[in-house]
């Protein structure tokens, strides 16, 4: 029964091609079990779920199953009720406007239209009407966009309406969650669950995320306290909780991979793959992929994970050059740090991004400030994810100036107000410079990026150049910006 309400649309596909050699074993015990889960068995689980059933003792083991409806509505229902009476749909007035597309547009539910109003979305951005116009209606999808374009928001309406509109089985597991959102990076997935609970505000779905370098305790008591509803999760720290039995996939009815390229680029398609392996066939579930570029690779991937994908793509070139002055300074590879130092304290600039290749140069262009009495800090694989959190809150916040990154760290960024991007090293992939530029000029304000083009990274620029589709014009700093960097005394 609960295959048949999952989707009203039948995809006559079979399953992936690549379940055919290994993955057919793996959703045989997810089919398997299910009717025990209708039965009202418990479900057996590795040693770490055995803790669940004793749940009986200390929490409340049986009774949570039968009284789960009851005890979760609540939950569900007492925080939204009081401000959801408050608020009417004619609240939310939004004229017809040539060209734009709005969310009143759509069939959306009145709770997730509240939320969508309290976040000051009147218009859908471009990849939000077109990916909405096929989601909303069951079918899977391939969208091409970098950050910044409202993708997350087009995956979560999307996500959240499907909740809505089929109920839960009467019978299910904390562990086992009915959407599932897979992103490359720990910033990524902490952005896309923060967005998520602001759209989700008035529904009752639960939302939580699973991270790498955070307490697994921590977060496996979350998942033993409510039914999550919403998992966002990097590929490493879910396949952790799969493994020990904690999470179980079966009953995904919508799942997102986001930034695929990225994914592919830092090896974790093996990963994503015993995770996809979990989950019920993609003629029962609705995939959505998202990725900044097509390549051969991933429309392969896309081709194995989704059924008859509606294709949408959102060129990034607006995105680069409308809203953000670019320069590149041509400077030797000796000056690029006083340059960098000169700007940042002659312009008294207050949150700058700086962007360099390697870890190792990000640490050293970090220690370098500090020692140089500028707020510092930096972002990179390196850094534990409680420490990378407190990071970015106090760059939000205004305490730290430069927050030093590499790609991979910098990838998901959202924070207002950032007003200048460096590239202390230009990327050696041309939609990194993309993604880079992309952190300032947000939200229809002006930003400015300054690369510096030296000996060993300047031949990175025709490729940029033709990505962008114009040139950008190679200056000469001024010599008040290569002053020597005044020596501080401690």
């Amino acid at each position: 029964m609960l295959k048949a309400l999952k989707k009203i649309f039948a995809k006559g596909d079979a399953a992936p091609p690549i379940a055919a050699s290994q993955p057919e074993p793996a959703p045989q015990p997810a089919a398997a079990q299910a009717p025990e889960r209708q039965a009202g068995k418990p479900r057996p689980k590795p040693a770490p779920k055995a803790k669940a059933e004793p749940q009986a003792a200390v929490q409340v083991a049986q009774p949570p199953r039968a009284e789960s409806p009851a005890k979760d509505k609540p939950r569900r229902e007492r925080k939204p009720k009081p401000q959801a009476s408050l608020w009417k749909p004619e609240d939310f007035v939004v004229e017809p406007q040539e060209g734009k597309t709005r969310f009143h547009d759509f069939k959306l539910s009145n709770e997730l239209m509240h939320a969508i109003h309290d976040l000051g979305f009147p218009y859908c951005t471009p990849i939000q009407a077109q990916v909405l116009g096929y989601t909303l209606r069951g079918q899977d999808a391939i969208g091409r966009a970098q950050t910044g374009t409202g993708k997350t928001a087009a995956f979560l309406i999307s996500i959240i309406s499907q909740l809505q509109q089929t109920p839960p089985p009467k019978e299910r597991y904390m562990g086992e969650p009915r959407a599932l959102i897979i992103a490359p990076t720990r910033e990524l997935v902490v952005q896309i669950a923060k967005d998520a609970q602001a759209l989700t505000k008035y529904t009752g779905l639960n939302v939580m995320s699973f991270v790498g370098g955070m307490d697994f305790d921590k977060q496996l008591k979350s998942l033993e306290a409510r039914h999550c509803d919403i998992l966002v999760a990097t590929p490493g720290r879910l396949l952790d909780f799969n493994q020990r039995g904690e999470v179980h996939l079966d009953m995904v009815e919508v799942m997102v991979l986001d930034e695929a390229d990225r994914m592919l680029d830092m090896g974790f398609i093996p990963q994503v793959r015993q995770i996809i392996r979990q989950t019920p066939p993609k003629s029962e579930r609705q995939t959505l992929l998202f990725s900044a570029t097509f390549t051969d690779d991933v429309m392969n991937l896309a081709k194995q994970w989704t059924t008859n994908p509606a294709i949408v793509e959102i060129e990034p070139e607006n995105v680069a050059s409308e809203t953000v002055e670019q320069h590149v300074y041509a400077v030797a590879g000796s000056d690029k740090y006083k340059l960098l130092y000169n700007l940042v304290t002659q312009n008294k600039w207050e949150r700058v991004m700086v962007f360099a290749n390697r870890k190792d140069e990000v640490r050293r262009i970090e220690e370098k400030l500090v020692r140089d009495g500028i707020n510092a800090a930096q972002l990179s694989g390196d850094v534990p994810q409680h420490k990378r959190i407190r990071t970015l809150e106090s760059f939000r916040e205004g305490r730290i100036t430069v927050l030093v990154a590499t790609d991979v760290a910098g990838r998901g960024i959202h924070i207002d107000g950032i007003s200048h991007v460096i590239n202390f090293t230009l990327p050696e992939d041309p939609d990194d410079y993309v993604h880079r530029i992309g952190r300032t000029g947000r939200a229809g304000t002006s930003g400015v990026s300054i690369s510096f083009a030296g000996e060993d990274d300047s031949y990175q620029l025709p490729a940029i150049e033709e990505l962008l589709g114009r040139k950008i014009k190679c200056e000469m700093p001024p010599d008040e910006l290569l002053k020597p960097v005044p020596r501080k005394h401690h």
